[in-house]
């Protein structure tokens, strides 16, 4: 299956969110292909850290359009993407040979309304798509209202499933990230830990 972690908004936490689901795939014995079609080679950079640290599995990343065109056509492995608006052309294409797109969504009305662009491209510029969305970094606090209304400002766009689970604004996703680890990796009993591993239950049920 191909999944395509994108947005068009920076810093929703879209590379965190593609190298935890596949450093969690390559756990379960899967065959991993990773290809990080952002600009910014975030996903590279940190793929970069773990190899150097020699933590196992051992993955990497590829930004060939070409290679991605030959799973499409025979699928052999889970393909996670990371994309970006800074290439559109990319990104189009990735979608296109895609299964499905996820996008990390922040509770914010601006990370709304970037979401519903983005669904619009899909719909104008790819076509119908198996789309889902859930609300990533959101504020710890109890008393914070936003990560619900942005929950129920998804459930009101078309052409897209709301997955129930939030990811929240913690230290360990940054701090796991900078050193090349998923956050279970980095302490499998911390709570962005058990977020994490809720999310890839909903996204790959069939390897739980």
């Amino acid at each position: 299956m191909i999944t395509v972690v994108g947005n068009l908004k920076g810093g929703t936490g879209k590379s965190t969110v593609a190298f935890n689901l596949a450093v969690w795939l390559a756990k379960q014995g899967k065959k991993t292909a990773l290809f990080d079609l952002d600009p910014q080679n975030t996903f590279k950079d940190v793929l970069d850290v773990r190899l150097e640290e020699g933590y196992e599995p051992c993955l990497s990343s590829a930004g060939d359009l070409i290679a991605l065109e030959s799973l499409a056509k025979k699928p052999s492995a889970e393909v996670v993407i990371d994309v970006s608006i800074a290439d559109k052309a990319a990104m189009l294409a990735a979608i296109k040979r895609a299964d499905r797109v996820v996008i990390p969504c922040a509770p914010s009305q601006a990370d709304i309304w970037s979401t519903q662009k983005f669904l619009s491209m899909i719909e104008t510029e790819v076509g119908d798509k198996k789309i889902f969305a859930f609300i990533n970094r959101a504020d710890t606090h109890h008393m914070v209202v936003e990560t619900q209304e942005a929950e129920e400002a998804l459930d009101m766009l078309k052409g897209v499933k709301r997955l129930p689970v939030r990811l929240y604004q913690r230290t360990a996703y940054r701090r796991s990230f900078s050193e090349g680890l998923a956050v279970f990796e980095l302490n499998a009993y911390d709570k962005a830990a058990q977020e994490v591993l809720t999310l890839a239950a909903l996204l790959y049920p069939q390897y739980v």
